[in-house]
Order: structure tokens, then C-alpha cells, then sequence
């Protein structure tokens, strides 16, 4: 029987990452076509970000999710910030970041964000975390927190947060929103037929109904999400969640293609093409969002500085049509 919550520390060389996929059987991982692969970093702006993160003891999801573009991004001292620990209380199938029991949340890391915002000179810093279904609140306090100390050290940073679905967390949701991030960002990840073996702990509509709710609660708060593909969805199905985000008052959509991350995760079951990307991004357009980004190595926050200027200008050409 496989573990489902390991009690060894962060950090054991012991402990596995995944305990809750040891028991499960391995999925073979296709050769990956030539517009997916990316080069090893080896820049100097990547190690001095590395260093960086390092001496402050921060997690970023670039290194925990094993992002493809992150010697693109560290090589530019750009970093998608990963708050509230390195391990996460969900067991999604297609994720990479530790999962198991959390430890303490570090009453310093909200100001250690803010003082890396401000050493790497960022413009626009993102902040995303793990879900923790163990707190009370699922962490809303430290995001707040976290928000209030970046805008102390960067006053001319914005700040984009990517959340968990504060699922059973009343009150958590209001608390951020009310942070007045610039954008706020919650990704529905993949289709609502998939989210029992994708996503088996949070719902569908729940997640939109978290961004539905921040356009309710303060309209000009952008909004965004994202999809994978290549989980086994069909076409149909990415148009329709399209459909239920403009419903949402989304802004910003991305998506971008699955990739395993080891042979325990969810298999993948094709690669889409850059052609089908390009396809899915205009159809995405003529849906009404002000902001595209679908290829094969998008990612929630690659090129997030750029994609939220482009943003901007969309809604205030939009506002004097």
C-alpha cells in the first residue's frame, strides 16, 4: 500500500518526494518532439539567481515544477516565487512539487520575497505557492503578508499572485483579493472530465467560481488562468472551458503543453503541435480575451512582465473603442 502522508523532513535525502505515487504503476514518457526541447542553463544570470534563492532560503516553482524555461527566465534574473514551503497538501497527478505534511510556515519568508523583488531589480515579480488544506485559512494571511512586504521594498513592482482554490477556506479568497494584487491568477489546469484523476482534490467550479469572484469583489483586478494539454482532452472540451472563463470575466488565458515529470505521473497522451497552439490561440481571441499566450513551452508565468504590459494596453485600447 502506497504512503500518503511521510513524516520525515523536508530536506531528508530519505524521504520521497512523491510518497503517495510509490505504489503506483510506472507511465512511459514519449520522446519528446524537437520544438519542445530546451538547452541546459548555464549563464551567469541563471547561477546568480540560483545563489540567490539559495541564501535566502526561498522555493521557487521554476526549480519545484521543474519548469522547462527556467534557464531562460534565471538566465534574466526573472523567478516565479513559490510562498508557504516546499510542500504541498494535494496529490495532483501531473505536478512535481513535494507532497506530504507541511512544516511550520517561515514567519520570514514574506520579506525574504520582498528583499529578493528588490535585489533582482524585478518590475513585475510573481508569487505563487503550494496548497495548504492544513491551515486554516489555506495561507490567505501569508499571501496578504507577502503582497504588503514586496510593496514596501519595490513600491514600483506589480505584483502577480498565482493561488491555490481556497477549497473550504471561508473568507481566505476575500482576503487576497482585497490585497489588490495586480493580477490574480488561479489555473483551472485541465478539462472538468479529468479532474478526478488529474486534480482529485479540487473541483471545477470551484476554481471558477474563485475567479468569478475576484471580478465581482474589485473589477479592475485582472484575472487569469491557465490549461495543459496533452492529458487526453479533446478539443471540444478546451473550447468549452474557454467558454466558462470569458462567462468568468477571465482576461488572460494560457496554456500550454503537459509534460511528465517522472514515470509515477500522469501519462502523456500526444503532443500538440505549434500549429494546433497557434489555432487555439486565435479561436481563444475571438472569445473575447484580452490576452493570449498558447505554445508549447507556455507557462503560467513565462514572460510575465511582458504579457501584463501587453495587458494593460489591450484593455486601455479596448476602453476607447
Amino acid at each position: 500500500m502506497p504512503t500518503l502522508i511521510d513524516l520525515r523532513p523536508e530536506g531528508d535525502p530519505s524521504r520521497p518526494r512523491h510518497p503517495e505515487k510509490e505504489g503506483r504503476p510506472d507511465n512511459a514518457s514519449p520522446r519528446k518532439p524537437e520544438w519542445i526541447r530546451v538547452k541546459a542553463p548555464t549563464s551567469l544570470g541563471y547561477h546568480q539567481t540560483k545563489e540567490l534563492v539559495r541564501d535566502l532560503k526561498l522555493h521557487t516553482v521554476c526549480e519545484e515544477a521543474g519548469c522547462p524555461n527556467i534557464g531562460e527566465c534565471w538566465s534574466q534574473k526573472h523567478a516565479t516565487f513559490m510562498i508557504l514551503g516546499g510542500i504541498c497538501t494535494r496529490a495532483c497527478s501531473f505536478c512535481n512539487v513535494a507532497t506530504g505534511k507541511p512544516l511550520p510556515l517561515d514567519a520570514a519568508e514574506p520579506e525574504n520575497v520582498a528583499f529578493a523583488t528588490a535585489q533582482m531589480g524585478l518590475k513585475h515579480v510573481v508569487i505563487t505557492s503550494v496548497d495548504r488544506d492544513d491551515l486554516e485559512d489555506g495561507g490567505a494571511d501569508h499571501f496578504v503578508q507577502t503582497i504588503q512586504a514586496v510593496r514596501r521594498a519595490a513600491p514600483e513592482a506589480t505584483i502577480e499572485i498565482l493561488t491555490p482554490d481556497f477549497l473550504r477556506k471561508p473568507g481566505g479568497a476575500e482576503r487576497v483579493i482585497d490585497a489588490a494584487p495586480d493580477v490574480f491568477n488561479h489555473n483551472l489546469e485541465t478539462v472538468p472530465r479529468l479532474y478526478h484523476s488529474i486534480r482529485p482534490g479540487a473541483r471545477y467550479y470551484q476554481s471558477l467560481r474563485l475567479l468569478d469572484s475576484v471580478k465581482q469583489r474589485d473589477p479592475k483586478q485582472f484575472t487569469k488562468s491557465g490549461l495543459m494539454v496533452g492529458l487526453g482532452e479533446a478539443k471540444d472540451e478546451v473550447l468549452q472551458v474557454m467558454d466558462d472563463l470569458r462567462v468568468a470575466g477571465v482576461d488572460f488565458l494560457t496554456i500550454g503543453q503537459y509534460l511528465q515529470p517522472t514515470k509515477k505521473h500522469a501519462a502523456i497522451d500526444r503532443f500538440w503541435t505549434p500549429d494546433e497552439f497557434k489555432a487555439l490561440e486565435t479561436i481563444a481571441y475571438a472569445k473575447g480575451f484580452l490576452m493570449v499566450s498558447a505554445s508549447p513551452l507556455t507557462r503560467s508565468s513565462h514572460h510575465a512582465g511582458e504579457d501584463f504590459a501587453r495587458l494593460k494596453a489591450a484593455r486601455l485600447a479596448l476602453s476607447k473603442d
